[in-house]
């Protein structure tokens, strides 16, 4: 997998992202000259999270046969003291389906360890940044 980047206008923020076979765009907002025309990349860092959590959902559900239907993830980003070393993001879940109270306890267990979750909690990650 390899994620390739460039900027879409000559002298502008967004810039225009592939992965694999699928194209996003990526800016900033009006305050750092952007023009908010697609998320930034703090927003790519939460969305990671909330994407997780809920394919970890739907794949555990799936694997176990676990009546879950849909998934719904919200979260929200506390970077006041990103500066100091702390980045808090509260992850709101909400499971459909048929569900039991136990089996949605176990859902909500899984995602706890989801593994972005745990990358961004437990793991050291390692830049390497060359000359293209």
């Amino acid at each position: 997998m390899a994620v390739d980047c460039k900027t879409e206008v000559a002298g502008a923020f967004r810039q225009i992202v592939t992965v694999d076979a699928h194209t996003l765009a990526a800016d900033v907002g009006p305050t750092l000259g952007g023009q908010d025309s697609a998320p930034g990349p703090h927003d790519y860092f939460d969305v990671s999270l909330a994407t997780c959590k809920a394919l970890t959902a739907t794949w555990y559900a799936k694997k176990n046969g676990i009546p879950l239907d849909r998934v719904e993830a919200h979260v929200e980003r506390n970077d006041s003291r990103e500066r100091e070393g702390t980045y808090v993001l509260d992850v709101s879940l909400a499971f459909h389906g048929a569900l039991s109270d136990a089996q949605k306890q176990k859902l909500y267990d899984v995602v706890g360890r989801c593994p972005v979750h745990k990358l961004m909690t437990t793991s050291t990650v390692e830049i390497n940044t060359k000359p293209l």
